[in-house]
């Protein structure tokens, strides 16, 4: 498989490490010193592009790859609010694409915890729920896109909660998700429901990059030769 890598920091380097390992070729490398080379003609014969950059560049990429009829890997961010903008232009291209706040497997089942617990505690008042994220310093989005998920998911099966706020809040209707920032660390997320009973906690921390990347990797085999639009769900056959 012939991949375009999007992006090529920390991220693009864990992943082209795994996607060599596994016997694939990289096609293309766009940095932000060369991302004018990210045009139709140089993505010919690429199989799926990985795009990890920027809330500022991600959709002008995901529009690139769509117009080229190359299938793409989003990681990437801080751009939400397109969404509809970005699934619209993909179905009228007849394109494909994969994105998800995370990649790692762990993460994704993490989620489908989260949900089910949330569901359990839907008629348990008693309960307050706060979610914590914690991320290294040079993180540009605050929360980041899997505490936003997470948060997200609470959110549709709590009936108390109806938004969420990056701070703490005494508001009842009010998620609190708390964003700290220190190094090293790669990520942890944890949801906690405290009474004056018990806690119950579920946590997820991440060593290090590779399972992000491993998942990515995971997500270009399976788009491969598709059309439509997916998520890590489709990916992970979590249904």
């Amino acid at each position: 498989m012939n991949i375009a890598l999007i992006g090529y920091g920390k991220m693009g380097k864990a992943i082209e490490e795994i996607a060599l390992e596994k016997g694939h070729t990289i096609s293309l490398k766009i940095t932000s010193k060369n991302s004018a080379d990210l045009t139709r003609e140089n993505l010919v014969g690429t199989d799926v592009a990985i795009e990890f950059t920027n809330p500022e560049s991600a959709v002008e990429n995901l529009y690139t790859c769509f117009k080229a009829n190359v299938p793409v890997v989003c990681g990437s961010t801080g751009w939400l609010s397109q969404i509809n903008e970005v699934e619209e232009n993909c179905t009228s291209h007849n394109a494909a694409l994969v994105y998800a706040s995370n990649f790692s497997v762990g993460v994704n089942i993490f989620f489908e915890l989260n949900k089910k617990l949330a569901q359990l505690m839907a008629n348990q008042p008693s309960y307050k729920v706060v979610l914590e994220e914690i991320h290294h310093t040079q993180k540009k989005d605050a929360p980041s896109g899997t505490a936003i998920t997470i948060a997200e998911q609470l959110i549709n099966h709590l009936p108390q909660k109806s938004s969420w706020v990056n701070k703490e809040t005494t508001v009842e209707n009010e998620l609190a998700i708390i964003s700290k920032r220190i190094d090293p660390a790669p990520g942890t997320h944890t949801v906690t429901f405290s009474s004056q009973i018990d806690d119950i906690e579920i946590i997820h921390t991440a060593h290090n990059r590779q399972g992000f990347a491993a998942g990515a990797v995971l997500a270009a085999e399976f788009l491969t030769n598709k059309k439509g639009i997916y998520t890590m769900k489709d990916v992970l056959n979590f249904y």
